[in-house]
């Protein structure tokens, strides 16, 4: 078995954001880090933030930080990631991508605790670096310039301590003096020797200086002295002109400004008045606003409240730190404020959020704390009491949709549609929410509206070659033609000039801003002045097509092609006329490229199943350059400029693609040659039952491909990749561009007797989402097989249950003894539920409830909570058949577990709920709860008309009774914790926690279970697939996936075993089972496979397997068809690798053998990185492999449409 590893979608969660000005002087911009993905993100015209650059690293970012050496326009970015090498980026202006500048190897590869990279800062003048790790080693690295202003970077200097852990470090503002950098240290060198444990509880944490000697080039300790023990991260306070200087260490409850030969000033943190007396509040995320006369930090807690902190100084002496409550977020993994007056939130769990700012916290009303207020009693220091209010001094703008972390997921055709959809379970508490997901873009509806019968075509034009947006929507019938004015909205208009009684077959505003309307009858040019020139077909003809750009005009007299262009007056003169061997079926122009007179090419399609390119340069005299004979009539031509250079701003060499639509539904692309017009390396895609019709409309600024067909499809470049993509929309019958001030880059399209204006949302993105709030996190998603519909079952630890709720019983208005509906059902109170968190419960203390979904309108049909505080720790939809005998029939099978706790793991009591499914699975009724011993029930699945059922390390098998499930069977050699179990035949497939997977097998004439074969290796299981009966795909919690396999000469002898397993159970090898699985694929993924699917995502298409993270990543596992693909494929992945190795320093080879040494999987992550290279490594790796580039990127091309 040989797989090809594809990510569809890349993890949506952010690890941490910086702001920086990295591709021009005042260019706003954040740089996200997700997991082992590098994003550039830049917010537009319209507050939407826009995805400018992605780059996979093969590496886990650890850290970034921005800096700016001294004279520089832009920023440089420093990455730390787990190659052991610290790494310098600057944005490439030419190739709009970051490329890397420096490299400094210090240490192993790994997220070690003693090798640096999981901190980093920088001086605030760009002079030096820190990088540290968790335990003992600190670097210290100079940054400067040389003579050319290039950046140069020193040898790290060393400024390691034994025995030491390090909590946070930051670089502090001294203006020019020499750089100082502030730790938060922990000493644990007595600790370690002391026995007892006393030293332990007395260890204190320090607050360290470490200054750079830029004279001598050496690190020294500055400065240290005690600090609060709950201190856990530093903000720099402007120093030098700016300001006082120091740090404000941020504490348990406290926030805490120091500096050396200054008292400490401390203030308390506001504290919520629902939150317990025994939680703390602590500080996770900041974002420094700094300004000449005006700066301020905003802080936010680990409830998602955020505080404005802001210093009244004297001279360099700080007289007195305020806090004060500013609004409520939820928990984020970074703030950023941008200069525009932007806050960027990086949410832990669901959509990030663009906020701007409508106050600054100025207000008399909001709580503040202040160290001049500060009082201190016996039992400590008085806490200051706030309420959180609705959103004042922040507004939303726009959100990143996020699907970390993806609990749960399924894979299935619900809906009937074309392609299957992906249900997955994603979000923590509030936040959480069932995805539905659907391959292709989210279509906006701007407006609709209808028409007095069904047009067949329609045309944007603008007034001017000047204007910026579009003037006129003209719609043509059958018989006349009727032209919309656009304004402030959109109303039919007499004084275009246009010929209202034909129908229309194409319109263009020339070069010299005159409007052409081509109708069967002729050619109708409306001049500037509104004179009017017409031009009629001669004779009995009439014109069956045309096309046109700014200069040139084409037009098709059944089998005669006749060709215009405007001369230096305005006129439109007939220059050429062709007769073609066939009808001719479709034509095209592309637009002229900058700096030429005309283009070189008119594209024609004809009956006879041909497309020739026809020469339009003068000497040319419409001769035919070159012929390509295609497989069916040609419905439709377009051509497009592309290819990797026109992603660069202002290439000349970009490429020229002739995109065919065909008859029998497929789509091709050929490649013309600029100079020959010779067409060269085709490639097919099939878009759908109906023949395509191909337009043009704007993407990103560049001309882009709109395909009609059963569905519609939007083909663009993305990072000099062409993509396309299928929209989420009904069929459309045609279209054209649109562009007004309110939708820059949108179309008007016409369906079924209706006029659209359509904008397409988050182009570059996999799949489009659409959500349904849940109340809890949710843990287990089940589908029942007969009646279509979602089972959800959602728990939260430390929560409090909706019927104990009284501050949402308030907020609601529902009285006391009045059954009260979930927040989720509140379309005002749900929001603020989301923006606030659901208030805390003890430790032990759930809520949880089951939920049934319908597919088609995603709303609950039946919720249902659960009592005697039981959280869900697993759920299956079993086949079960009662133990008196009668009809089998679907039960929903519940584990839960009363005051579950952990570390470790405990609780009061474990249970097996059984539902009874009525109403065709709209609702729930609870037949009986069964008790178990031996620990929390891990997993659940039907096995031949019964239960199989784990409780910690043992294994269960019970049948249906009245009262209660009986117990029939069961195994206790389990080694840890049963978390997976599946049944293929009379094969079970059991996960354990720590031991990877054992394959078992039950004899019903002795009623025991045994197991016959395990894995070799310990692997921490968080999702299993069996693929067939001798192979298991399993994944575990460290990012690895294995596909292990029981050789095939030994199944067959456990299933011919003569003595039914007596033998096999007492014979086994170094107490484990007497046989063995073999790896047959292993490989690092690099993020935490929570589910997984054998499916298959297209119709017709090949099965494999889908998985989700915990990141919020979907990605799929191809199995390679024939040994040439995988040879290709696993020589491509070689030469990439040592042609363009990973951004961060990581070797990809190592990365992708973490832990086991990949095997027998390609990374198609890697080798769809192939037309991101320079065109001169394109081909000198296509030279490798004894391929021209463009078959190359044909190849990659195909097996991703084999998976989607």
């Amino acid at each position: 078995m040989h797989l090809y590893h594809l990510t569809l979608s890349r993890a949506s969660g952010i690890q941490s954001a910086a702001y920086g000005n990295f591709s021009a002087p005042k260019a706003q911009e954040i740089v996200v880090s997700r997991g082992k993905v590098l994003e550039l993100l830049r917010p537009n015209e319209l507050g939407k933030l826009v995805t400018v650059w992605t780059m996979d690293v093969f590496g886990a970012i650890r850290s970034v930080a921005p800096f700016r050496i001294t004279g520089a326009q832009t920023d440089h970015l420093l990455v730390g990631s787990d190659s052991g090498r610290i790494v310098v980026l600057v944005w490439d202006k030419e190739r709009n991508v970051f490329k890397k500048v420096h490299q400094e190897t210090f240490g192993k590869s790994g997220c070690r605790r003693l090798v640096p990279g999981q901190f980093l800062t920088c001086d605030p003048k760009g002079r030096a670096c820190m990088v540290a790790a968790v335990e003992k080693q600190k670097f210290v690295y100079i940054l400067n310039r040389d003579s050319a202003a290039n950046l140069t970077i020193s040898s790290p200097l060393e400024a390691h301590k034994s025995h030491n852990i390090t909590f946070s470090i930051v670089g502090m503002d001294c203006g020019y003096d020499n750089p100082v950098f502030a730790a938060i240290e922990l000493d644990y060198a007595d600790a370690d020797q002391d026995p007892t444990g006393e030293a332990a509880g007395m260890a204190q944490k320090h607050l360290t200086f470490y200054e750079l000697d830029l004279g001598l080039n050496h690190v020294v300790r500055k400065w240290s002295d005690p600090v609060d023990n709950g201190a856990n991260l530093l903000i720099a306070v402007p120093g030098g002109a700016d300001g006082p200087g120091g740090v404000l260490v941020c504490a348990e409850n406290f926030i805490i400004y120091k500096n050396q030969d200054h008292e400490e000033v401390r203030a308390v943190i506001p504290r919520r008045n629902n939150l317990p007396g025994d939680r703390g509040v602590l500080i996770v995320t900041y974002a420094a606003h700094k300004k000449k006369a005006y700066s301020f930090f905003l802080v936010q807690s680990e409830y998602g409240d955020i505080y404005k902190v802001t210093l009244e100084t004297e001279g360099e002496t700080v007289k007195e730190l305020k806090i004060k409550y500013f609004d409520t977020l939820p928990p984020c993994t970074s703030l950023v404020v941008l200069k525009t007056g932007f806050l960027f939130a990086a949410s832990e769990t669901g959509s990030h959020a663009l906020y701007q700012f409508t106050g600054t916290g100025d207000d008399m009303d909001s709580i503040e704390s202040s160290s001049a207020t500060l009082q201190q009693t016996e039992d400590g220091y008085t806490p200051v009491f706030f309420d959180p209010r609705p959103f004042l001094n922040l507004v939303l703008v726009d959100e990143l949709p996020s699907l970390m972390s993806i609990t749960d997921m399924k894979v299935a055709n619900l809906l009937n549609e074309e392609i299957p959809q992906i249900y997955a379970l994603t979000g923590r508490g509030p936040r959480s929410a069932l995805a539905v997901l659907r391959p292709g873009l989210a279509v906006t509806e701007l407006a609709v509206s209808p028409l007095p019968s069904n047009p067949t075509a329609v045309f944007t034009v603008r007034k001017s070659v000047d204007d910026e947006f579009d003037a006129y929507i003209v719609v043509s019938f059958t018989n006349a033609t009727l032209v919309f004015a656009i304004g402030e909205e959109v109303k039919e208009t007499n004084e275009s000039g246009f010929l209202g009684t034909v129908p229309t077959l194409h319109t263009q505003l020339l070069a010299d801003s005159s409007l052409l309307q081509i109708h069967p009858n002729g050619l109708r040019h409306i001049r500037p002045d509104k004179r009017i020139n017409e031009w009629k077909v001669p004779g009995r003809k009439t014109i069956t097509h045309a096309t046109s750009n700014e200069r040139q005009v084409a037009i098709a007299l059944g089998g005669d092609v006749v060709y215009f262009e405007l001369d230096q007056m305005g006129q439109l003169l007939e220059t050429e006329k062709k007769e073609m061997d066939d009808e001719v079926s479709c034509l095209d122009l592309a637009p002229i490229p900058e700096g030429l007179a005309r283009c070189r090419f008119l594209a024609v399609g004809s009956y006879d199943s041909t497309v020739r390119v026809l020469g339009l340069n003068p000497e040319d005299a419409l001769r035919g350059l070159a012929l390509q004979a295609v497989p069916s009539i040609p419905e439709s031509v377009l051509m497009l400029y592309g290819g990797a250079a026109a992603a660069q701003e202002g290439a000349q060499d970009v490429g020229l693609f002739l995109q065919v639509g065909l008859q029998n539904g497929v789509l091709m692309r050929t490649e013309v040659d600029r100079v020959s017009g010779q067409l060269t390396d085709p490639r097919t895609r099939f878009l759908g039952t109906r023949k395509p019709s191909l337009f043009a409309t704007p993407v990103r600024g560049q001309r882009s491909l709109l395909a009609l067909s059963s569905r519609p499809w939007l083909g663009y470049s993305d990072q000099g990749r062409f993509v396309i993509s299928p929209l989420s929309y009904e069929p459309l019958d045609y279209a054209a561009s649109f562009a007004s001030d309110q939708c820059p880059e949108g179309f008007v399209a016409v369906a079924k007797g209706t006029l659209r204006i359509l904008a397409v949302e988050n182009v570059g993105e996999m799949f489009n989402q659409k959500v349904t709030r849940l109340r809890y996190t949710p843990r287990r998603l089940e589908i029942h097989p007969e009646h279509n519909t979602l089972f959800i079952a959602e728990a939260d630890h430390g929560a409090i249950p909706l019927v104990q709720r009284e501050d949402l019983r308030e907020r609601c208005g529902v009285a006391e003894g009045q059954a009260m509906q979930g927040v989720e059902f509140d379309e005002e109170q749900a929001p603020l539920e989301e923006q606030w968190g659901a208030p805390l419960g003890e430790p032990g203390q759930w809520a949880a409830c089951l939920r049934i979904v319908d597919p088609a309108t995603l709303s609950t049909a039946f919720v249902t909570e659960l009592d005697n505080n039981e959280g869900i720790t697993a759920m299956t939809l079993a086949a079960l058949s009662p133990s008196t005998g009668g009809q089998t029939e679907i039960f929903l099978v519940v584990g839960t577990a009363a005051g579950l706790k952990y570390m470790p793991t405990d609780c009061s009591g474990a249970y097996i709920r059984l539902y009874k499914i009525l109403d065709n699975g709209r609702r729930l009724d609870l037949l009986h709860k069964t008790q178990t011993e031996g620990g929390v029930v891990g997993a659940l699945t039907a096995y031949k008309g019964r239960l199989l059922a784990s409780s910690g390390p043992v294994l269960r098998l019970y049948e249906l009774g009245k009262k209660r499930l009986l117990r029939k069977c069961e195994y206790k050699r389990l080694p840890q914790n049963v978390v997976s179990i599946h049944v293929l035949g009379n094969r079970i497939y059991v996960g354990d926690a720590q031991e990877s997977v054992h394959m078992m097998k039950y004899k019903k004439t002795e009623n025991v279970m045994y197991i016959f074969a395990d894995d070799t290796a310990p692997r921490y299981v968080s999702a299993m697939l069996p693929m067939d009966y001798d192979t298991v795909a399993v994944a575990d919690k460290f990012g690895n996936l294995g596909v292990l396999r029981l050789p095939a000469d030994i199944s067959q002898q456990v299933e011919e075993d003569p003595t039914g397993g007596k033998l096999a159970s007492t014979s086994g090898k170094l107490n484990g089972a007497p046989h063995k699985l073999t790896a047959v694929v292993n490989f690092h993924v690099g993020d935490t496979i929570t589910a997984m699917q054998r499916t298959a995502l297209q119709p017709g298409g090949q099965e494999v397997i889908v998985y989700g993270t915990a990141m919020g990543a979907i990605g799929v596992f191809y199995p390679f068809g024939s040994r040439e693909d995988s040879d290709f494929f696993t020589h491509l992945e070689m030469h990439m690798r040592q042609e363009y190795p990973p951004m961060c320093g990581r070797e990809h080879m190592t990365f992708r053998s973490a832990y086991w040494p990949v095997k027998d999987c390609v990374d198609g992550d890697l080798c769809a990185q192939f037309p991101s290279m320079p065109a001169a490594k394109q081909r000198a790796v296509a030279e490798e492999l004894e391929r021209p580039p463009g078959e190359v990127l044909k190849k990659l091309e195909d097996v991703r449409n084999k998976v989607m």
